[in-house]
């Protein structure tokens, strides 16, 4: 816990201690953590002079931010209008099932971290699902299983 408090100001210092590096400071920490710990946010409400709730009410107001731990792995599902009727909602189906987890859910390893969102913005590339920042477009239900497989447990690093 001492150590996690030292990372937490080693961040915290890095940016101007005014309101306005709220954003920029939780965006390192979502960074750091994959989510926002609760120390966290605790510290900067002192820190930065706002309160508890108004940091509560930024980072959930923005998907950026995650206040619950997420997986290693996060896959963004995009359940937009194109993505939506070129079949989204089955390969999310898919998703579901293969990892055994439902939206917003963590697998119980913490690999995967499942997720939807309204629109990605590549309604050409529909129906698309983005795992850790990287776009898999067209996506093909009897692709599923490969791109978990891609990212799954034995693509662990050896230091894990």
């Amino acid at each position: 816990m001492q150590q996690e408090a030292s990372d937490l100001t080693s961040i915290i210092d890095r940016h101007p201690q005014e309101k306005k590096a709220l954003i920029p400071i939780l965006q390192d920490i979502q960074a750091e953590y994959n989510y926002l710990p609760r120390e966290a946010l605790i510290l900067v409400s002192d820190v930065l002079r706002i309160s508890i709730i108004d940091i509560i009410s930024v980072a959930s107001f923005y998907n950026a931010f995650s206040l619950a731990p997420r997986g290693k792995h996060v896959i963004t599902i995009c359940m937009g209008t194109a993505c939506h009727v070129r079949g989204a909602p089955m390969i999310f189906d898919e998703f579901k099932r293969k990892l055994n987890i439902q939206e917003g859910e963590t697998t119980p390893d913490n690999l995967f971290t499942l997720e939807t969102v309204n629109c990605l913005g590549a309604c050409a590339l529909g129906p698309i699902v983005v795992i850790d920042g990287d776009y898999h477009g067209q996506m093909k239900i009897r692709r599923v299983d490969k791109l978990i497989k891609k990212f799954g447990p034995d693509k662990r690093s050896k230091s894990e």
